[in-house]
């Protein structure tokens, strides 16, 4: 191997996974010194009653100083990551504890690296910005698909330039990541869609990014296989623990995936749609999901034979026919899951599909990964295409 070609492999410091996970929490905290926890969450968690059996295990362990922030939206905007922040400093609080989607673990992150910083958060976006964090640091995904928990990426909505925006930095890499099956299945069916679909689109997009590499697409495919075979018996049968074991571990290992590929254009086009119109992030990435793909399919045909494969295509499948295959199992399990089939629905009018286009040229971050390039007619192409 050559010096140039060294690579890093980013995740949390510590991962534990499988079912009953969630009872480690306390004794990873106490190996972190952690005792006085601001708790972010959202309301949507708090309601499902998962946070208080959490809260009532950890009172009855003597961590009595818990602190629970959950004004979390559902494209968190830069001013909740303020708020929470004003409250993790008020309260005197040691470290961050984030449960939920990838709406609370990113504002949880967010806040981690910004609670110590004496610059405004918006020189926090970009990459590599971020001083080194100073408290301790664990996430657990109530939903099967952000992969957040394992990545150094915390995306933010900006409401005056309407744009989501990244902060990367290995300092958002969480301490702890605890992936717990049964911390899912509360997950409402419409969540369980959307975020198994953003956990399909990260897979795929780091199969084929351009800085993928022989580790990252063997967790791709992994995934690919997990998800596509797991997600319809998630979204039907809630309270099917196996099925939620197999996509909290498929999403893991497309977080794992994409944290060290990279997703792109499929990210890239969506970003403006959660920024402007407030769509989630799985919505957003699965209305733009084959659009992006059929795009791509003439860059990179052999890595969509590998696709197809893990799909679920026969061996004898061709490199020729691969393509139409993997765009038709993607459309086939939307449809399974019940996701809406065009950006029309969401009320976005034909006439901002310019202004989309350009918007989404920008994020250079994520198309640079992308196997094809786009200029701005491309992607107004592919917007149009989705309407």
């Amino acid at each position: 191997m050559t010096a140039n070609s060294v690579q890093v492999f980013k995740t949390a410091g510590r991962l534990l996974t499988g079912s009953g996970a969630s009872n480690q929490l306390f004794s990873e905290m106490c190996r972190l010194n952690l005792r006085h926890p601001l708790i972010v969450t959202d309301k949507g968690v708090l309601d499902a009653g998962l946070i208080q059996p959490i809260v009532a295990e950890l009172k009855s362990q003597g961590i009595t100083g818990i602190v629970i922030y959950s004004e979390i939206s559902a494209e968190p905007e830069t001013h909740v990551v303020e708020s929470c922040r004003d409250v993790f400093i008020n309260e005197s609080c040691d470290g961050i504890i984030g449960i939920g989607g990838g709406s609370a673990m990113d504002t949880a992150k967010a806040v981690a690296v910004y609670q110590s910083e004496k610059r405004a958060l918006n020189e926090l976006f970009g990459e590599n910005n971020c001083a080194r964090r100073t408290v301790p640091l664990v996430c657990l995904p109530t939903t099967a698909g952000t992969g957040s928990e394992v990545t150094n990426i915390s995306i933010l909505s900006d409401v005056e330039a309407q744009l989501k925006k990244g902060i990367v930095s290995d300092e958002l890499l969480p301490d702890v990541a605890i992936v717990a099956p049964e911390l899912t299945q509360s997950c409402p069916p419409s969540v369980t869609a959307a975020s198994g679909i953003d956990a399909l689109v990260h897979a795929v997009e780091s199969y084929i990014s351009n800085f993928a590499s022989d580790i990252t697409r063997a967790l791709s495919v992994g995934a690919i296989k997990m998800i596509v075979n797991a997600l319809p018996d998630a979204y039907r049968r809630p309270d099917d623990l196996d099925a939620r074991e197999r996509m909290a571990t498929g999403s893991l290992m497309a977080g794992l995936a994409f944290g060290n590929a990279g997703v792109g254009a499929v990210h890239a086009l969506a970003y403006p749609l959660g920024g402007r119109y407030h769509l989630s992030h799985g919505v957003s990435n699965a209305l733009m999901f084959t659009h992006v793909m059929r795009w791509n399919l003439s860059s990179c045909p052999n890595d969509f034979l590998n696709i197809a494969l893990a799909m679920g295509a026969e061996a004898t499948i061709s490199e020729a026919d691969a393509g139409d295959f993997v765009i038709e199992k993607l459309e086939s399990l939307c449809r399974a899951v019940e996701i809406p089939g065009g950006l029309r629905e969401f009320g976005i009018e034909h006439s901002d599909l310019r202004s989309l286009a350009e918007a989404a040229s920008g994020v250079t971050r994520l198309l640079r990964n992308n196997p094809r390039e786009l200029s701005v007619d491309d992607i107004e192409a592919i917007y149009q295409a989705a309407y």
